[in-house]
């Protein structure tokens, strides 16, 4: 199996574009770990000009999968796809350049790559943007437009873009600021299982903004969004500080919700039902 999200994302991407039977046998390879068949099927079409191959070769060095790991390699392949207007290849060499991969690091030659791969609706692509616009690495700081990237890839379902946009309806940077906007763009993200969206949704109901306050839902998300690891520990300290205003009844029932948010398939259905469980509402 391959184990690399981000080669699996690109692989699916290019089956998507109908090149299926020109890369079966190197994705038939790749999917069961042989990374060298897929190698020998990929080579010859990248070195032929094919962009697709291109990108994937990439991957391949950027990941370390089939081949040892080799950013300048990654870097040559990226940009001859990214220089045949591959979306996700101008994506991955503009992240390249922001992270000092294999080139040294440019951040205006990141937002370069990064903005020609959002301009054909790279979600992932306008989200960094935004970030980039939204700190002015690369370009002048400018929050009106970093909303404007977000929004794009918000839309189209970019769980980190839908929590940054919430955070700036949430604080009213670059708009107007909207408690009920930046509620409904983390509960989107809420329901993507982003526990930066859980917490930020815990402080929500902790102060009763946009929301019925209530310690017990509040509690509950900061439970929740904990138990992932990717969060930055603002979680439980959040949990932590409101768990002494809390019952020990409260506090179960809490710790109940948490569950039933954890193993639902249903997340916002089963927030609200435990929202009107807990405050009538």
């Amino acid at each position: 199996m391959m184990k690399n999200l981000g080669v699996v994302v690109l692989l699916w991407s290019v089956l998507q574009a109908g090149a299926w039977a020109e890369f079966e046998e190197g994705l038939v390879a790749a999917n069961r770990g042989d990374y060298a068949t897929a190698l020998k099927e990929w080579q010859p079409l990248a070195e032929a000009g094919d962009a697709d191959a291109q990108l994937l070769l990439g991957a391949m060095y950027d990941s370390g999968e089939g081949v040892l790991k080799n950013d300048i390699e990654a870097v040559k392949w990226y940009r001859l796809a990214a220089d045949q207007g591959n979306a996700h290849a101008q994506f991955k060499l503009g992240r390249m350049y922001r992270n000092g991969e294999g080139v040294p690091k440019n951040d205006v030659e990141g937002v370069k790559w990064y903005r020609l791969a959002a301009d054909q609706g790279y979600a992932e692509a306008q989200a960094l943007l935004g970030v980039m616009y939204r700190t002015g690495e690369g370009v002048p700081k400018n929050t009106v437009e970093a909303v404007k990237w977000y929004r794009l890839a918000a839309d189209q379902g970019n769980v980190n873009a839908q929590v940054l946009l919430g955070a700036m309806y949430d604080s009213g940077e670059g708009l107007p600021k909207s408690d009920a906007q930046a509620l409904k763009w983390y509960r989107l993200a809420a329901d993507q299982g982003s526990s930066d969206a859980q917490n930020n949704l815990g402080v929500m109901y902790t102060d009763g903004r946009g929301v019925i306050a209530s310690k017990i839902i509040a509690y509950a998300l900061y439970n929740l969004a904990a138990a992932n690891p990717s969060n930055e520990s603002k979680a439980p300290r959040n949990r932590d500080r409101i768990e002494p205003q809390l019952t020990p009844a409260q506090r179960a029932t809490a710790q109940a919700i948490s569950v039933k948010l954890q193993n639902s398939d249903d997340f916002l259905r089963t927030l609200d039902e435990a929202v009107q469980q807990t405050t009538g509402k």
